[in-house]
């Protein structure tokens, strides 16, 4: 079997999810497209990346994601950093010809994300592959959703509603992470999570072409947490501790207007207590309706108009074996899958890819197209009008 070796930068949550994929990708794909060789793990504190180091199995550690860079035994490159070094840590491994799966959003600015974009086209003519981890449009329903809109099973796309809720920072003493400050992260809410279900909505009907948005920032202000990683609202700071401004959104809402005609509204905040990864999408045609909901994510419910009066109605298609693309996981039906799988599907599509030499749906550009919708929305929200996705 083919081996690749990884470099991966940023050991934080997403890196050690980054780690669970390609090491699930030979165990859970018959016949696995290459084996994952860890070679190298990088984080800013240096006792993160030894610890990474260790638990996960790879070879070095190091404090300088240049050591990865430059390092010609390394083929492929995971960015799990904040969103403001995602472009110039993605740029400078392409360029040294690696192939590149980074972090979503794929920046915290238009402009780097399409600086991105730009050096992952001139790196395809070289056969350079590169993908932004979009997972959820990868989840097995979401797949078959895609499939029913294609095939024609619903009809032209009319509307579709989607959402992103969580619960993680409605606690005001949640403390001041990277992701609560602008120069970090861009935007909260929306590129945290909205971005998610902007590349769904995307996916399924097409590129938006217009919108108009209410952008709200409930908690000015946060405790100012020790150390640089993200806690991801896992803990409580005391009311009482020193306290800094928070610069972007706890929640975006937003009407959209596609370029194939079809509407709809998408949703995102971190402030909705008792949802914890409430992902919806519900999308209404001329022939049929489809919804879904990650918190049950091995199932999609669908109606279609051509079922006989007495029997139309929503009914639920159980993902199994039948519906996952390659041989991936669990060959038994019921044997549900989880984020762990879906992260091992997000790590196949990019190993196939890279092995194929075939550029993957969730490109460099693809994600790109997510951050102009982003940038509309934060515009319109200040004009209070509807504004064109550049």
């Amino acid at each position: 079997m083919k081996e690749l070796k990884v470099g991966l930068i940023g050991a934080g949550f997403m890196g050690k999810a980054h780690v669970v994929g390609y090491s699930n990708t030979p165990k859970l794909f018959a016949p696995a497209p290459v084996r994952p060789i860890f070679k190298t793990v990088c984080d800013i504190d240096e006792a993160v990346a030894e610890e990474a180091k260790e638990r996960f199995g790879f070879e070095k550690s190091t404090t300088d994601y240049m050591d990865i860079i430059n390092d010609p035994d390394i083929d492929i490159v995971s960015v799990c950093t904040p969103n403001d070094t995602h472009a110039e840590i993605s740029i400078a491994a392409l360029n040294a010809g690696k192939h590149v799966l980074c972090e979503k959003p794929i920046s915290n600015n238009p402009e780097d994300a399409k600086a991105m974009a730009d050096a992952a086209e001139e790196a395809k003519k070289k056969g350079i592959i590169s993908m932004c981890a979009y997972q959820y449009r990868r989840v097995p329903a979401v797949v078959l959703a895609k499939k029913f809109v294609e095939e024609g099973s619903i009809g032209e796309i009319l509307n579709i509603r989607t959402q992103y809720l969580q619960s993680w920072s409605a606690d005001p003493n949640s403390p001041l992470s990277w992701r609560f400050q602008k120069k970090y992260a861009g935007a909260g809410a929306l590129g945290d999570i909205g971005t998610h279900v902007i590349d769904i909505a995307q996916y399924l009907a097409g590129d938006i072409d217009e919108v108009v948005s209410n952008v709200r920032t409930y908690i000015k202000e946060r405790p100012v947490q020790e150390g640089g990683a993200d806690l991801l609202g896992t803990v409580k700071i005391d009311g009482d501790a020193e306290k800094a401004p928070v610069d972007v959104d706890d929640e975006a809402s937003f009407l959209v207007n596609f370029k194939s005609g079809a509407v709809g509204s998408i949703e995102a905040t971190r402030n909705a207590w008792g949802r914890n990864n409430y992902i919806t999408i519900e999308l209404h045609g001329t022939k049929g309706s489809i919804l879904f909901n990650y918190e049950r994510l091995n199932e999609l419910q669908v109606c279609f108009s051509d079922d006989p009066d007495d029997r139309r109605g929503f009914k639920t298609i159980y993902t199994g074996p039948a519906h996952y693309y390659g041989d991936v996981t669990w060959n038994i039906p019921g044997m549900n899958i989880g984020y762990g799988e879906l992260k091992t599907i997000e790590s196949y599509d990019f190993l196939k890819a890279v092995v194929e030499g075939v550029q993957p749906s969730t490109t460099f550009a693809e994600a790109y197209k997510v951050d102009r919708v982003c940038q509309a929305v934060l515009k319109s929200s200040s004009s209070r009008a509807w504004e064109k996705v550049q």
